[in-house]
């Protein structure tokens, strides 16, 4: 089966979002800033809406793309983590062109740390930021999720090197790639939640606290 001619037919199905996002994914593409797919923000979106969150954690701001999105879909608080100093002064001037500063709430610093630091429940959480890390931040999430809560880990398929030998993997990528299958099988096989992955863009899992 062609994928490149299911992810156009499916593409061509997609609402086209106007305006700012539009402007940003433009802006993501050209800079080469890696943020969601359109297959996954299909998804994102879906998810998000059916959750109806009070709350939102997300792991990952790069220029804020994906906290508008989930945004958009809800009248939740976001509430967004990112490292990268560079980025950090974009995401916040798109928070405020998307008038959402009353809403979204950008963590500066390492994501292990501040999850540490964080209480309270988040009925969804975005994980999209340092793939070598998902195992790492898991116990943290697994905490601040409620009964019922969601967690959506974008980027798991890892360009489907992951499901290869390790030895197929380019010597500075294995470490990841150990770490990424290690999280997958953890959330897999944890009792305290339902998951499955799904093959859309880079591959998503989707896991519910029972």
């Amino acid at each position: 089966m062609d994928q490149d001619r299911i992810r156009a037919y499916l593409h061509s199905l997609s609402r086209d979002h106007e305006g700012q996002l539009l402007g940003m994914r433009a802006f993501a593409e050209r800079e080469r800033i890696p943020i969601i797919r359109r297959e996954t923000e299909s998804l994102l979106r879906t998810m998000v809406t059916a959750i109806d969150p009070d709350c939102i954690l997300e792991i990952g701001t790069a220029i804020g793309y994906s906290a508008i999105v989930m945004a958009e879909c809800c009248d939740a608080k976001v509430t967004t983590i990112e490292n990268y100093e560079k980025r950090i002064p974009l995401a916040r001037e798109n928070f405020e062109r998307a008038g959402l500063t009353d809403r979204i709430k950008l963590l500066e610093g390492d994501a292990g740390r501040l999850l540490s630091e964080l209480s309270g429940e988040y009925g969804f959480i975005f994980l999209d930021a340092a793939k070598g890390q998902y195992l790492n931040w898991l116990p943290d999430i697994l905490r601040l999720m409620p009964k019922g809560g969601m967690l959506f880990a974008d980027n798991v398929l890892q360009d489907l090197t992951v499901m290869e030998s390790r030895f197929t993997v380019e010597r500075r990528e294995r470490t990841t790639h150990k770490r990424m299958r290690a999280f997958l099988h953890a959330i897999m096989h944890d009792e305290r939640l339902e998951s499955t992955i799904i093959p859309a863009g880079d591959g998503v899992s989707i896991s519910v606290r029972k």
